[in-house]
């Protein structure tokens, strides 16, 4: 006996590897496959009939649903970046396609939306996981060590957080972890940068609006508050908010609650804050740009996050990341930097920080065409701009004859039979060529 054709639609539907559904003209699920049920953690049973944005519980239904997107361009969407939550509470970073379905006459009917699990690039994150990576933050120094004792001591607070920091620095990674570490974990992360809205839409954005708040306000609006609630709120460039937007703040901050724009309804919510600024806040207290009694209620857990060049001998375990990572991402082999490109490295000062190393290695990569990154494929401003203190380029410590621990003479002489290449020197010694680098700046062998 055949299959009848919604049966053998569903057949097909049921052996595709990506989560698939469809709906209706008023967004309600009439089409749901088995891997969607697996991602999602929902039977086809739950999720037909009910509206897709209570089923894939996502952010981006709210802000950019891309049903809406495609319906207002008249575009199909492919490799949309989202994520959706599995019933558990756990998220998942998936992809999304999504297209109008039309019928015979060419009229929009409802819509259809297939989604990727992208969780094996967690998978990839964790091949890359090293003794000196603390939930994606890369760094051996002492310095990023009290950043990852202070995160771990305060895992059980609910207490407001400041980061501080110069721009590039990895600000948004420590809010990262330490909503990972926290007890909130599994609740909602809700981010945005207060400097890239206007007065107006900023309070839109983190209080929400009503339809007719102004005039771009044609439907009622949830704001990023109300998302959160439950769980954190990152708040990022928090020093760049205007004046009454900080007063508003502060009443959250205090009673935990606000009105959306264009409603005199108060609303409640129990959000932890993390707030962050590249901004030296002790002067936008002094000039008046910043609320003192804002800073007192943010800044109950201080993180300072210290620039590159104060934490020097974790270039290398960043450099050896990048290549790391990008070898996985695109398929090229490449296995490390020379020494005279990981001297030069070292050398410079990085203004832009981490996120300025990262686009060099990227540069490097891009150019480098066997399985090693040499300092002619370094960014011009990277070289020319290298403090490397040694004139003759040769480490410094090598006329240093004041340690004589049994180490340095081992490491040492294996440099010197060796000629200095770091790379054979670690072959020989029997270690990796970034922990000889590390064990060469404590015994006073490496470059400053």
């Amino acid at each position: 006996m055949g299959l009848t054709n919604n049966h053998f639609t569903e057949v097909i539907l049921d052996s595709l590897g990506e989560g698939l559904f469809t709906v209706d003209k008023e967004f309600r699920i009439n089409t749901f496959n088995r891997a969607a049920e697996r991602i999602l953690g929902i039977k086809k049973e739950e999720a037909i009939g009910d509206y897709c944005k209570n089923v894939m519980k996502s952010i981006r239904c709210f802000e950019e649903c891309p049903l809406g997107r495609v319906l207002e361009t008249g575009k199909n969407i492919y490799d949309f970046e989202s994520e959706l939550h599995h019933r558990s509470g756990r998220s998942i970073p998936v992809k999304i396609n999504a297209a109008v379905l039309k019928d015979y006459d060419n009229s929009p009917i409802g819509g259809v939306i297939s989604f990727r699990d992208m969780s094996y690039l967690e998978a990839i994150k964790s091949d890359l996981l090293t003794r000196s990576n603390f939930h994606g933050i890369i760094g051996q120094d002492k310095s990023m060590q009290e950043i990852y004792t202070l995160i771990e001591e305060v895992a059980e607070s609910d207490s407001n957080v400041l980061i501080q920091g110069e721009s590039g620095t990895g600000k948004e990674m420590v809010a990262d972890a330490i909503q990972k570490t926290s007890r909130r974990h599994d609740k909602p992360f809700i981010k945005i940068n207060c400097s890239v809205f206007p007065p107006q839409m900023l309070a839109s954005e983190l209080f929400g609006h009503v339809k007719g708040a102004y005039t771009d306000a044609i439907k009622d609006r949830v704001g990023r508050f109300e998302m959160a609630d439950g769980g954190t709120i990152f708040l990022d460039e928090v020093a760049e908010m205007p004046l009454q937007m900080q007063v508003q703040l502060l009443r959250v901050l205090q009673e935990g609650t606000f009105e959306r724009v264009g409603e005199s309804i108060t609303r409640k919510v129990n959000v932890r804050v993390i707030a962050a600024t590249n901004k030296n806040i002790e002067a936008c207290l002094k000039d008046g740009s910043f609320r003192e009694d804002l800073y007192y209620r943010l800044n109950v857990i201080p993180v300072y996050v210290p620039p590159l060049r104060e934490r020097k001998s974790d270039i290398p375990h960043l450099v050896q990341y990048f290549i790391n990572r990008l070898s996985l991402i695109q398929g090229k082999k490449v296995d490390e930097a020379d020494d005279e490109a990981m001297d030069i490295l070292v050398g410079y000062d990085w203004p832009g920080n981490v996120r300025e190393l990262a686009n060099a290695i990227e540069y490097a990569f891009a150019r480098t065409k066997d399985n090693v990154i040499h300092a002619s494929k370094l960014p011009p401003q990277v070289r020319l701009g290298s403090c490397v203190k040694s004139g003759n380029n040769q480490p410094i410590g090598r006329n240093n004859h004041n340690n004589h621990s049994e180490e340095y003479i081992t490491i040492r002489s294996a440099l010197e039979r060796n000629r200095w290449n770091r790379s054979m020197a670690a072959r020989e010694l029997g270690m990796g060529r970034t922990t000889l680098w590390r064990k060469m700046k404590a015994l006073g062998l490496e470059i400053g």
